[in-house]
């Protein structure tokens, strides 16, 4: 089984994450954690180049997001097939999704392209289920205490349509679950649970 999470920066995906990856393991599963860009030597060099590259070097829309897929072929390739095979459950910090929203719905590039490129860099691997964690962005934005990377200083306008890019995917698929985000932390993983649950009966 294969789980990603997404949804705008400071909805709470990295603690949500953990403490689901703690319940399946306390259900006897084998799971493989994860970052998208990230989790392999390439991934995290590419992740630094995107996430946070300074103004002497520009990235543009197109650019940007083939060095997330290029990332993301590797992750697939290293870690999630391997760990599929295996039969363990992998569990991924963003993934797909979020190139199609942030690059495409929010970036202006053109979504099926952007899902077609995917689908090549992937080799068709894709989630079981994504949570989707909805908040309004500006809510969202207030929680993040860290230094902020490059997509998240592109300010109001851009986290909007992130938002509603991620809701308008999860219209078109039920693969994608909005998990209601502003709740307490157990509320929220109570419904992430719930979502899942069925997955794991299969």
């Amino acid at each position: 089984m294969f789980v990603s999470f997404d949804g705008v920066d400071g909805v709470g995906k990295s603690t949500q994450l953990e403490l689901f990856c703690r319940w399946l393991e306390s259900l006897g599963k084998t799971v493989v954690s994860c970052r998208d860009p990230g989790s392999t030597p390439l991934g995290e060099r590419v992740r630094d180049i995107v996430l946070h590259s300074d103004d002497a070097t520009p990235i543009g829309g197109r650019a940007e997001m083939l060095l997330y897929m290029a990332a993301r072929a590797q992750l697939v390739e290293e870690v999630i097939r391997p760990a599929l095979l295996a039969g363990s459950v992998v569990v991924a910090d963003r993934f797909l999704l979020a190139n199609v929203v942030y690059q495409a719905h929010a970036g202006g590039l053109p979504v099926d392209e952007v899902w077609q490129v995917g689908k090549v860099a992937t080799g068709g691997i894709e989630p079981d289920a994504t949570l989707l964690l909805d908040m309004d962005p500006a809510i969202a934005d207030g929680r993040i205490e860290r230094t902020r990377d490059r997509m998240e200083t592109r300010g109001d306008d851009y986290r909007q349509k992130v938002r509603e890019g991620f809701l308008a995917e999860a219209a078109r698929s039920e693969r994608i679950h909005v998990i209601d985000a502003n709740q307490s932390i157990d509320d929220v993983q109570a419904d992430i649970r719930r979502a899942v649950e069925p997955l794991l009966d299969a």
